[in-house]
């Protein structure tokens, strides 16, 4: 993930600093010497509870596929895990990890300014680790994009 800056978010806590039991932030593992990923945390750590969020895709409630173009579905399939998430009373700065399966690579290559702006509308500037993989076939016909996310609500 690329064109998710971190420029703007506020500092979490780093390698080497201290997480108390009471933490509510998760703390970014990012190893001294390191390159600052873009968009994206190399670790995390966290304690609470968990939620774990299964693959969602780019529809509506009503299972209705109302955007056919990536960075619409995912802003749909990101505000799908947000309302997930609230179920569980977490918000998308509880989220730990994230996976995307994506149809297209050079489709998400082409539109990362797009699809950044749509994650930045939705999960604000929370950027945990992530990995992003191209697949052949995702089970929806109409889904360009699938992405299941894991979250730890604080204790």
């Amino acid at each position: 993930m690329n064109d998710l800056s971190t420029a703007d978010a506020p500092p979490l806590p780093q390698h080497g600093d201290a997480m108390s039991r009471s933490s509510a932030a998760p703390r970014i593992l990012q190893p001294a010497g390191w390159a600052k990923p873009k968009g994206y945390s190399n670790g995390m750590e966290a304690r609470g509870r968990l939620v774990f969020v299964g693959g969602q895709v780019g529809w509506t409630a009503q299972g209705i596929f109302e955007s056919r173009d990536l960075p619409g579905q995912v802003r749909q399939t990101l505000q799908n895990i947000v309302d997930i998430l609230a179920e569980a009373g977490a918000r998308p700065e509880h989220v730990t990890s994230m996976t995307w399966y994506l149809m297209d690579k050079r489709d998400y290559l082409a539109r990362q300014k797009e699809i950044g702006a749509a994650y930045r509308d939705v999960m604000g500037r929370v950027f945990p680790p992530m990995a992003v993989v191209q697949v052949s076939g995702l089970i929806e016909d109409a889904a360009l994009v699938e992405i299941q996310a894991t979250a730890v609500v604080p204790d």
